[in-house]
């Protein structure tokens, strides 16, 4: 373990020292024109073009960053527990090197384009640059800053924003400019406009309430990035090209998983228009609590993909995935019909993406837990509760105390609280939690007697070409991510160089005027996808083959599973009660959070938060207010 230390921490050394030399040569190189690049006088010197002129920009626009995340993957392999300063520090100068080349090389691609264009332009492809990094959720750049995709989305929606209003003045300016000097006939040439539809469909109202429209629309931003590199060239893209570098191979190898049909072997459906998926997994698949996973049914829709936090626990069920889902759209709905008709089916197509989630956690770190949610937003709790139920009963480790507080609209949504517990693989005799739960049903009164109806359990009938949930990339997926990283961009280079030395260079013998930038961007393109197909493909499929000998030995697991009923059944649940301090429900009115909070004696609370924003920002003002110094906020919610 302290070899470990050592080397994570000699890693991110090295990060920093390649990224301070990186911003240094570039505030002490000349910047007079655009052909005073230093790669150049030496390819010049040594009478070499195999690179050209867009080789050497290339490379020291992307390798750094492409090498800062292949260091990133050594690093999160090698199992950091901790977030230190040096990383955040490491971490940013990743993503703050393109604002500080930014300046200096306005001035050399702009020659390249042949235009020195308006000021919106730079600033909007400036939040391209950033632009691809939260929507990466394969990437080590979030996982070494201590971020997750799904909570970094909000960076992505305002840098498209900005980008798309910086955009649009560019154009506009332009069009007063060919006003003023008789040119209008230019309009003609610059009226797609691509981005427009993307962006307007993101705000919050049309997303939640049209997601279909907002979906679709999305899938213009590849035509929005050929017009782009076609419009101001392939050097002047070059700053966007390591975050969406990055975005492409994690877009592929999502690709790749997403043709996987996946083995769903059971369904509980619950009185609360809410049910619960049983996916099989491979062991060698381990996630930390709050994960999610993208799940495409094509029987509703072939397109889409919606995210759901996964609830189980890869080590107390080593071979059971699970998610909860609940009616609250169109998607939902239609699945919820599917699986709880009165004759329901006996298999069903599911394709998977991820699971992605926090690189750790940390939730031992307090004396108690408060987690505080609303509706479907008790999920990620119920993983971290699973998560801390192992550590106490198998590693034997102290765990704190928890309080949940569960805001419901009706009677029937208690039912969730059942899912709290696993149906396997847990004996109530191996060490109880400190847990008592505080359930409040707003709309209703407390006049209900007995139980809500039992929740039904549907077995499935797996296919023979279904599989287990595993890794993409297997155990060791972050130095397989690495590999595919550093062998697609050697196998770019060399491309590129090749097409340079034999294609370009007979054509303009080196002057840099006479060969096509709408070629040179799209051969540039076309090689940039080779190359990572090539690479991403390959170790896929190698990691694929040895996932598929686990996956023999799981069939005849769930043979047993399977073939007990093909009616519907109801699992044993485990009553809460053996793991609970206390139950108490609360009827027609709303918690006092203030009251809650405030009563609460231990030194180090974390106030944990999944639920809609008006209640979330209640309690993140009730942490910040100053008259309890033991509460630590810290929201699980997010928005896609």
């Amino acid at each position: 373990m302290a070899s470990s230390a050592i080397v994570r921490r000699a890693i991110l050394l090295l990060a920093l020292l390649v990224f301070l030399g990186y911003i240094m040569m570039w505030i002490i190189m000349p910047t007079d024109t655009y052909y005073n690049h230093w790669l150049l006088h030496i390819l010049s010197a040594t009478n070499s073009t195999f690179f050209g002129i867009q080789g050497p920009i290339m490379l020291d626009f992307t390798f750094p960053i492409l090498f800062i995340a292949v260091l990133g993957c050594i690093y999160l392999h090698l199992g950091e527990k901790k977030s230190s300063i040096t990383e955040r520090l490491c971490a940013a100068l990743v993503q703050a090197s393109p604002y500080a080349l930014s300046h200096k090389r306005r001035k050399r691609v702009g020659k390249q384009s042949g235009e020195s264009g308006f000021s919106g332009r730079g600033g909007g492809n400036l939040c391209l640059a950033f632009l691809f990094y939260p929507v990466t959720r394969g990437s080590s750049i979030l996982p070494v800053l201590g971020l997750t995709s799904e909570g970094s989305i909000k960076y992505h929606i305002w840098l498209g924003n900005i980008a798309m209003v910086l955009f649009t003045l560019h154009g506009f300016l332009y069009f007063v400019y060919w006003g003023f000097t008789n040119r209008l006939s230019e309009l003609g040439r610059y009226l797609c406009c691509v981005d427009w539809p993307c962006g307007v469909t993101t705000y919050p109202t049309i997303r939640r309430k049209m997601f279909e429209l907002f979906f679709y629309t999305h899938y213009l931003y590849i035509l929005f990035l050929i017009f782009f590199i076609f419009h101001t060239g392939i050097g002047f893209a070059c700053i966007m090209l390591p975050g969406l570098y990055l975005f492409l191979i994690d877009r592929y190898l999502r690709f790749l998983q997403s043709r996987e049909k996946v083995r769903l072997f059971s369904a509980r459906v619950l009185p609360c228009h809410t049910i619960e998926l049983n996916f099989s997994k491979t062991r060698g698949l381990s996630y930390n609590p709050t994960s999610t996973i993208f799940i495409n049914v094509p029987s509703i829709s072939k397109l889409q993909w919606h995210p759901f936090t996964i609830t189980s626990n890869s080590n107390l069920e080593p071979e059971t995935l699970s998610v909860i889902i609940k009616c609250e759209g169109s998607w939902t709905r239609k699945l919820y019909d599917v699986i709880s008709s009165p004759s329901p089916i006996d298999h069903l197509q599911v394709s998977v993406e991820g699971p992605y989630g926090p690189a750790t956690t940390n939730f031992l770190r307090h004396d108690m837990l408060v987690m505080i949610s609303g509706g479907s937003g008790i999920t990620p709790f119920i993983s971290i509760i699973r998560e801390l139920i192992f550590i106490r009963s198998t590693l034997k480790c102290k765990t704190p105390k928890i309080k949940l507080i569960s805001v419901f609209k009706n009677f029937s949504n208690l039912s969730i609280l059942d899912l709290i517990l696993p149906t396997s693989s847990y004996s109530p005799n191996s060490g109880n939690l400190d847990l008592q739960i505080e359930a409040y049903v707003t709309r209703e009164n407390g006049n209900h007697k007995g139980k809500f109806e039992p929740s039904r359990t549907i077995c499935f009938k797996p296919n023979a070409s279904d599989e287990p949930i595993s890794p993409a990339l297997g155990p060791n997926s972050w130095l397989w991510l690495g590999a595919i990283i550093s062998s697609s961009f050697t196998i770019f280079l060399v491309l590129l160089g090749l097409f340079t030395q034999y294609i370009v260079y007979p054509v303009d013998q080196n002057t840099y005027k006479l060969y096509s930038y709408t070629k040179k961007a799209s051969v540039n393109m076309l090689i940039i996808c080779f190359s990572i197909v090539i690479a991403a493909s390959g170790a896929f499929l190698w990691n694929k083959k040895q996932s598929a000998k686990e996956a023999k030995q799981l069939e005849h697991t769930e043979e047993s599973t399977t073939i007990k009923s093909s009616e519907d059944v109801e699992l044993e649940i485990l009553p809460l009660e053996s793991v609970t301090k206390s139950i108490n429900v609360h009827y027609g009115h709303r918690p006092n959070l203030k009251r809650i909070l405030m009563e609460i004696k231990e030194s180090n609370v974390g106030a944990l938060v999944s639920c809609p924003k008006e209640m979330r920002e209640d309690v993140a003002a009730i942490c910040s207010s100053g008259q309890a110094d033991n509460l630590h906020f810290e929201s699980i919610s997010f928005t896609w």
